[in-house]
């Protein structure tokens, strides 16, 4: 069966974009995908792009946007596709299966989300959406992910020195990410410390503990493997894995992580591999509780053990297994739509020696996992460096 490789990306800066529209994002991302890929527009069979929206702006059909960047791109069919945070990882998923059922040889992905528009209370509402709404309607994603770590803290303690480092680790990657949205280091001290500066969100989760509110657009070309032979560089999926919970909190052991515990070992079986075989992981830390449950979720720890492989350095940039050096959703940004290309991309871009200050030295297997919602849509993609 033929198979997709990622061969070129674009990426704007993750922010606060005022005067950029999502039409903007999308086809900036677009055009420099494509001219990365060294390919024409008129080359692309078939384009997808991932968009949460749920009233963040008013474009409710975003679609044909891309149609924007290039004329070449006029009649291409174009898909949107939505599945909370993991919108972009859906879209890419989509765009992959076309490229393997031989519906498309060359395919263009967007990732985008334009969130700044609204005032924190509005995107606050708009993310609610992807709770249960029967029972979960009035809960924000704070509220929902302090659930998820007062569980945590009930069972195996207070994690909060945990979790203000996992935060200060990826402030200090993202200082090193030249896209990303917040490029400061942020200390363990100011981290762990309510303040002014640092308020309490929901008890536990401070601001450190969360993820920004974004503006930004990510893309990748993906080819058919025949066609990537002839091309600058191409990233293979060693494999990919969808697994998807039920909505209701009230169904689900919190602890227990289970979508993404299974979409890991779905991935890391059929790629053949374990978590140990891993150079690097672009993870979804939305909260910083996330990423410490998705550490135990891939096997890097026990449950209840995951401040272990913080405190070792282990997932730290010059570690065994460095995650998020991108400075992840925490640091970086988290413009919905856009995450999980974004993701795909820097791991990407790590396999081709191609990161700047970010490289890890001689990576050659990257694991990217994405989430939707509170651990119900989860893909895990295995990435190798192909040329």
């Amino acid at each position: 069966m033929a198979d997709a490789h990622i061969v070129g990306w674009g990426h704007t800066r993750f922010g606060r974009l005022d005067g950029r529209s999502l039409e903007d994002l999308v086809v900036d991302a677009a055009r420099e995908a494509i001219d990365h890929a060294a390919i024409s527009a008129a080359d692309v069979d078939a384009i997808w792009i991932g968009n949460f929206n749920n009233g963040l702006t008013s474009d409710g059909f975003a679609s044909s946007l891309a149609l924007q960047a290039d004329p070449g791109l006029r009649f291409v069919p174009a898909t949107r596709v939505e599945n909370a945070c993991a919108s972009g990882s859906a879209a890419i998923f989509a765009a992959r299966d076309s490229i393997r059922a031989g519906a498309a040889k060359i395919a263009l992905v967007i990732g985008a989300e334009k969130m700044t528009a609204l005032d924190t209370p509005g995107v606050t509402k708009s993310l609610s959406g992807a709770g249960y709404q029967p029972e979960e309607a009035d809960c924000s994603f704070p509220q929902i992910f302090a659930r998820f770590a007062q569980a945590y803290f009930d069972r195996y303690g207070d994690g909060s020195d945990t979790m203000a480092r996992i935060a200060a680790k990826n402030h200090a990657n993202a200082a090193r990410n030249p896209l990303a949205h917040l490029q400061r280091p942020l200390s363990e001290e100011f981290c762990r410390t309510v303040s002014e500066k640092n308020p309490m969100v929901v008890s536990p989760l401070k601001m450190s503990d969360c993820s920004l509110i974004s503006d930004g657009a990510a893309a990748v070309v993906l080819a058919s493997d025949d066609l990537s032979a002839g091309m600058r560089r191409a990233v293979r999926f060693r494999s990919a894995a969808q697994v998807n919970d039920f909505l209701p909190m009230s169904r689900r052991d919190l602890l227990a992580f289970e979508g993404p515990r299974l979409a890991f070992a779905k991935a890391f079986a059929a790629a053949g591999i374990s978590v140990r075989d891993l150079d690097l992981a672009e993870v979804h830390d939305c909260f910083t509780i996330a990423e410490l449950l998705i550490y135990e979720a891939m096997g890097l720890a026990e449950p209840g053990c995951g401040r272990a492989v913080v405190d070792d350095g282990t997932v730290a940039p010059s570690g065994r297994l460095p995650v998020n050096l991108s400075g992840g959703l925490k640091a970086k940004g988290h413009p919905v739509g856009a995450t999980g290309v974004s993701m795909h991309v820097m791991a990407a871009r790590q396999l081709v020696s191609d990161a700047g200050e970010m490289q890890k030295r001689d990576a050659t297997l990257a694991c990217v996992f994405n989430m939707g919602g509170s651990g119900v849509a989860n893909y895990c993609s295995i990435l190798e460096r192909a040329r």
